[in-house]
């Protein structure tokens, strides 16, 4: 049962590197939504994880790993960037996330 979380939770992650592949020019979220679609992400991801049976602060850990690894991956993507703002988004979604669940 909580297998299944964990491959939802690759899933998600593996849309979250789609979406972050796309050029610079195909993103349009202005201010402050951006950081609000990176903190919903990566709550989600947190949940997913969490769900999937680790422990709260190795899912929170493993989503901020990963938003790191996103944010690298930004940095060769035509028009795109690594920002420690979102960065910092994503750590705070997924922080809200446990805290928002009472989960842990």
């Amino acid at each position: 049962m909580k297998r299944r979380y964990l491959y939802l939770a690759a899933l998600w992650a593996g849309l979250i590197f789609a979406l972050s592949s796309q050029p610079g020019s195909a993103v349009g979220l202005p201010p402050p939504w951006d950081k609000l679609a990176h903190m919903s992400a990566y709550a989600i991801l947190a949940l997913l994880l969490r769900a999937g049976g680790l422990r709260p602060g190795a899912a929170w850990w493993l989503a901020v790993l990963y938003g790191a690894g996103d944010e690298l991956h930004q940095h060769f993507v035509p028009g795109r960037l690594a920002d420690p703002a979102d960065l910092a988004a994503d750590a705070l979604g997924a922080l809200a996330a446990f805290l928002w669940g009472r989960i842990g």
